[in-house]
């Protein structure tokens, strides 16, 4: 096959253009280099009147706001992708179960995301210290911190100073006030000792520039804000970017087979398959910033062989897709009967939660080694499609009338709206080496790229957390008064924990350190064995945290292209 080779020469080649592709891009461009952005996906703005779902009735969609096979959060969901794409599957070890989310578009997973933007703390770096499991991290948070705060005033965050010695502050909008939902998990976590703090997401209720718009409660992040409001990276970095100047060219729905290199071993571009025309491109470039997420990075990497790279680029440790690690997920609802007949208005807030709360035990007290965040849902926002829930459900847990229709029907959903809770922990796993995605032999997607499979167990750790969530689910629930819905996963349901992979924080496969047998990059999230190589996504994480991991990969991504600027005026690269 012919391979079309472009004649430019960029500075720089970031691929994805998510949260650490859109951050590389702005700092980058904003330097004065020339930067090629390379996306599987479509161009998006979720300001285009062609792409725009926001504010629209969820009849409006052709399955009335149900979900897809590529739109798997309702058909006005901003995600581009899901765990099961056509044409573009992956397999797994028998015996295991890994879930692949991939949103391809413009902005990537930053389009679908709960905008929770927590900082990992210093314990976070460095848990190896704490319980003697994995490794630490070969930087610390003071690291970090200058570019956590340089990335709270540029995007906009969020929530309240605390003096949490783990839970570091930042500097933070408004919170927005609980609402009546949060009210009673507020009553309920109090009375049963657990604290509650308002929650930090990164959507606007300040106004923090003239480009962005101010939250107006619609409840609707996950279709993308016409006002960029909440933080996407094609809104808040990529297009602010493009406006000041920056030279940037934008390469959509190309797939990236692998990074093209020279004699020597080092970098000269990427091949793509563009999905249009389904032909193949080079693009060339002086330095590589992969960005593409932990998975799909590893995907490149693994799949980018020469004869001075058999193992893949910068796999001569072995570790490229190696301790792959996901957050830990489990949930429980129940009904407050103190809830019913409430009077209709509307609640919606922003797009998440007003309150959470963050770890608060010792696990030098508990049988497992790292801890969780509990996220909190309800209320009476606006239906999608059906009601959210089955009041025959309900009328069956309290022995009421089964089966009813026309005013009845109506009657119970009136009733029961607005009554439901649900809180979810989201926890840190442990790394695992042989936790891993590796390249798959026997299988290629519809591009003709191999590709991945995945090999991946919770252990006994996670297990042992997702039972310490179910108990603490029902403490709370009890001290508010509510009714839990249906029975506790038990060890025979894993205690509740959803599959790797279905959090959508998966780390790792990247590993930064200093030994370069060890790890992948080195702490500026830079390849050992070719230099002018970059991971900008959560590829390079030692370990995940007990948080999102978002705020972290977009600190990372600006510290690193510090650094490739200052390599670069040193002549380094």
């Amino acid at each position: 096959m012919q391979i079309k080779e472009q004649s430019k020469t960029y500075d720089v080649i970031i691929v994805g253009s998510g949260a650490g592709g859109g951050m590389s891009t702005k700092i980058l461009s904003e330097a004065g280099l020339s930067v090629a952005v390379v996306e599987a996906g479509p161009y998006f703005d979720p300001a285009d009147p062609a792409q725009k779902t926001q504010m629209k009735w969820p009849w409006e969609s052709p399955r009335r706001g149900a979900g897809s096979r590529n739109r798997p959060f309702g058909d006005f969901d901003s995600a581009y992708g899901g765990w099961d794409i056509e044409g573009e599957p992956y397999t797994a070890e028998p015996g295991t179960k890994f879930g692949w989310f991939r949103s391809h578009m413009l902005g990537g997973r930053t389009n679908h995301w709960g905008r929770i933007s927590l900082r990992f703390g210093p314990k976070d770096f460095k848990r190896h210290d704490q319980d003697g499991l994995s490794d630490n991290w070969p930087i610390g948070y003071e690291d970090v911190r200058p570019y956590y705060d340089k990335v709270d005033k540029l995007i906009g965050v969020f929530g309240s100073r605390e003096n949490l010695p783990n839970d570091p502050d930042g500097f933070f909008l408004p919170a927005p006030k609980p609402r009546l939902h949060e009210l009673y998990y507020i009553k309920g976590a109090r009375k049963a000792n657990i604290p509650v703090y308002p929650s930090r997401l990164s959507i606007l209720t300040k106004r923090i520039n003239q480009d962005r718009g101010v939250c107006f409660y619609c409840s609707q992040c996950n279709r993308g804000c016409q006002i960029h409001a909440d933080f996407s990276s094609g809104t808040c970095l990529i297009f602010p970017a493009q406006k000041k100047g920056g030279q940037i060219d934008l390469y959509v729905n190309a797939m990236v087979r692998e990074v093209t290199t020279d004699s020597n071993g080092r970098a000269t571009g990427v091949s793509y398959i563009n999905k249009e025309d389904r032909k193949e491109y080079k693009l060339k470039g002086r330095i590589v910033v992969l960005a593409a997420s932990a998975c799909s990075s590893a995907r490149i990497l693994l799949n980018s062989k020469s004869e001075q790279h058999p193992n893949g680029l910068g796999n001569s440790s072995g570790i490229v897709g190696h301790y792959l690690h996901d957050s830990t997920g489990a949930s429980r609802s129940a009904f407050v009967p103190e809830l019913l007949n409430r009077k209709t208005f509307n609640e919606d807030g922003v797009g998440g939660m007003h309150v959470y709360t963050p770890w608060w035990l010792d696990n030098k007290k508990l049988d497992f080694p790292r801890g969780y965040h509990l996220e909190i849902w309800g209320g009476m926002g606006m239906p999608s499609y059906g009601f959210g829930f089955n009041p025959n459900d309900l009328n069956k847990f309290f022995g009421g009338r089964i089966g009813g229709y026309g005013d009845t029907l109506r009657a119970d959903v009136t009733k029961y709206y607005g009554a439901m809770i649900g809180i979810s922990g989201r926890g840190e796993s442990v790394p695992q080496k042989e936790n891993r995605c590796e390249i798959d032999p026997e299988v290629v997607d519809e591009w003709g790229i191999p590709v991945l499979k995945f090999n991946y167990k919770w252990t006994e750790h996670e297990f042992n957390q997702g039972r310490h969530m179910q108990e603490t689910f029902e403490t709370i629930f009890d001290a508010m008064g509510a009714e839990l819905l249906g029975d506790a996963p038990g060890k025979d349901r894993d205690f509740g924990l959803l599959a790797p992979g279905e959090i959508i924080h998966e780390v790792g496969t990247t590993r930064m350190g200093n030994d370069p047998k060890t790890s992948v990059t080195n702490k500026f999230q830079q390849l050992h064995d070719v230099a002018n190589v970059f991971i900008c996504d959560g590829g390079p994480f030692v370990s995940q945290a007990d948080k999102n991991p978002t705020w972290t990969i977009l600190a990372l991504a600006w510290r690193t292209s510090d650094y490739i600027v200052d390599q670069l005026n040193k002549q380094n690269l």
